[in-house]
């Protein structure tokens, strides 16, 4: 694949990524937490759950970056 094409295939991912912030997910226990707290306090409860799921992707994606780059300088 060029080097072009991942690069618009990243860019593309990345952007799907952020549009999706409207898709709020939860599990069974946040929902009943969420529906007793109110409104605003569910969405910060939203917002913490999604905030707190970036940090792992992001570790995993500079690991898998990092893994990337040196299989490319064996080439």
């Amino acid at each position: 694949m060029k080097q072009s094409a991942l690069y618009k295939y990243l860019l593309l991912f990345t952007l799907m990524l952020f549009c999706a912030v409207s898709n709020f997910a939860q599990c069974s226990i946040c929902t009943k937490t969420a529906s007793q707290l109110g409104e605003k306090p569910a969405a910060a409860l939203n917002t913490a759950i999604l905030y707190l799921m970036m940090a792992p992707l992001a570790i995993i994606g500079f690991i898998g970056w990092k893994w990337w780059k040196t299989i490319r300088k064996g080439e």
